[in-house]
């Protein structure tokens, strides 16, 4: 049976037309049926811009979100307080220094040690704040709390060489600005790209905030993934380093991203999860720091379950996989850089 909007428009032909077509119709499959394999749309040309880029859009909405909720969410007071790379004044390049003295004004980066506090017992900071130094040898009350370690603390994110890429114009894609939103569109098929050469790029650019560097690594990743095959365990080496730097900021956000571009990683081919295991000891001591920072809340609904936000446990299923696929000496290695991981195999 046809639809109502097929019906309508044979309803104003002749009747020696309507059969003719009705037959054509019925014939013809529809677009939501059965038979349109999932093999078919996934050997879909990646050049056309008619896929939707879900990942890297859904993380889009998050900002957006985020500056809704946060006034210091947005990308310009990230780029003043130094956490975020401060980019270029215009798409042409910088301001002379003579003409915009005040561009950075505001500009003040913060170092990682500077991010802490410093001990109020260390020396050089004055009798009054030291510990337990007095007249007489009598101590003067309470000797102060040590101040925290900061490893949690977000780091400043360092510029990507995704970044530095594509602003010289040397990567192969590009935004399709459509009615429904940004996608990817790719300048030449993703079979026929050095994967040695660009998919480091693209794990490199996945730590980036802003858009569109973060937009097109994010998704460039997932779609070299998907049509890489045999080419990714050769490549494997390369991207430690990447997803290394981007476990290092400690940025939720970014960890979260890199996380689910590793676990996507780990499925996309055979003996990737294996070749993975020698590399731990670059991977996981961040995954450690933050296992256990998981939101208690009691009977309430977590609505980060459905985007897959909750850092503790995603870290967990992260875990989960990397032990899945890593063969017999996947746990060892896991157990001996997270003491506290449980086997999700062994009964």
């Amino acid at each position: 049976q046809a639809p109502r909007s097929r019906v309508f428009l044979l309803a104003k032909r002749p009747p020696s037309v309507q059969r003719p077509l009705q037959e054509k119709m019925a014939a013809a499959p529809s677009p939501a049926s059965p038979s349109t394999s999932p093999s078919r749309l996934r050997t879909h040309s990646a050049a056309s811009p008619n896929r939707p880029s879900n990942a890297a859009s859904q993380l889009i909405l998050d900002d957006e979100l985020r500056k809704m909720f946060y006034k210091d969410a947005g990308m310009k007071f990230q780029k003043r307080s130094g956490m975020l790379p401060k980019g270029r004044h215009s798409v042409f390049g910088d301001y002379p220094t003579d003409l915009a003295p005040n561009a950075w004004s505001t500009y003040n980066p913060k170092t990682p040690l500077a991010l802490m506090k410093r001990s109020s017992s260390a020396p050089g900071l004055g009798t009054y704040h030291a510990a337990f130094v007095g007249t007489g040898g009598i101590p003067r009350g309470i000797a102060p709390p040590p101040p925290k370690a900061g490893a949690t603390c977000m780091r400043p994110v360092p510029v990507s060489m995704f970044r530095v890429f594509y602003d010289r114009g040397d990567l192969p894609v590009s935004v399709f600005h459509g009615a429904g939103g940004g996608k990817i569109a790719w300048k030449v098929d993703i079979e026929k790209l050095d994967y040695g050469h660009y998919l480091p790029i693209f794990f490199d650019g996945a730590r980036e905030q802003e858009d569109p560097y973060r937009f097109l690594a994010v998704q460039g990743c997932y779609d070299m993934m998907e049509r890489g095959g045999p080419k990714l365990l050769a490549v494997v080496p390369q991207l430690i380093i990447p997803m290394k730097t981007a476990f290092n900021t400690r940025n939720p956000v970014v960890m979260c991203t890199v996380m689910k571009i590793l676990q996507t990683l780990v499925v996309s081919g055979d003996l990737i999860g294996e070749a993975l295991v020698p590399y731990y000891r670059q991977l996981l001591p961040m995954l450690n720091i933050f296992k256990g920072n998981t939101v208690s809340m009691g009977d309430q609904m977590d609505y980060s379950q459905r985007k897959r936000q909750n850092l503790g446990e995603l870290i967990a299923e992260t875990l989960q996989i990397l032990e899945t696929h890593g063969g017999e000496d996947a746990f060892i290695n896991i157990k001996y850089m997270i003491p506290t991981y449980e086997s999700c195999v062994a009964g």
